[in-house]
């Protein structure tokens, strides 16, 4: 058999390999125990003011098929039907450590305790964590978009006075992987 004839069988089977391996990897995936993609917020994860009798509680998360090289992951939930005037962010929380795969519910009260490690800065509320679902009375649904983002630094060096726009801006930046869930709520 030519030189030529066995490097190109060589190849062909490298490449078979390869792809055999990318098509097996696990596509980066963002779940809720509380909810799946489409779902109505409930109570619990509705604002507990401004005319929303919510309990202001984070539901619970969990991602899976994270990127080779990820060093910390970050959250963030957003109104995306919100008025373009309106900066509608929910829930952003970063430097939450590698080696974690999920936020139980009630992770977004920072007093909790629940994620010490990591920072959450202020909603549009003005609150530092989660700040539940309030649009207003009489609009269609509104959108709810939860996003992780796999990371490739282990921190970002903003804190929780940093605005959310600030977070998302730097966290765009860094970014390796992103995977969404999307809730909606109207009343």
């Amino acid at each position: 058999m030519a030189p030529v004839t066995i490097l190109l069988r060589a190849m062909t089977g490298l490449i078979c390999v390869a792809l055999s391996v990318t098509l097996r990897a696990e596509t980066f995936t963002l779940t809720s125990t509380d909810y799946a993609e489409g779902d109505t917020l409930r109570a619990a994860q509705l604002y507990y003011g401004l005319g929303c009798n919510g309990e202001n509680l984070s539901p619970q998360l969990a991602w899976s098929g994270v990127p080779a090289g990820t060093r910390s992951f970050a959250v963030v939930m957003q109104d995306v039907d919100a008025p373009a005037a309106i900066d509608a962010w929910h829930w952003v929380v970063f430097n939450i450590p590698a080696e974690v795969s999920e936020l139980p519910a009630g992770s977004g009260d920072p007093k909790a305790g629940l994620v010490p490690e990591a920072i959450q800065s202020r909603s549009s509320l003005g609150d530092p964590g989660y700040a539940g679902a309030c649009p207003p009375k009489g609009q269609s649904a509104h959108r709810y978009q939860i996003r992780v983002y796999a990371l490739k630094v282990e921190q970002l060096a903003l804190g929780d006075e940093s605005p959310a726009a600030a977070v998302a801006a730097e966290i765009e930046a860094n970014k390796l992987a992103e995977a969404q869930l999307e809730v909606k709520f109207g009343r």
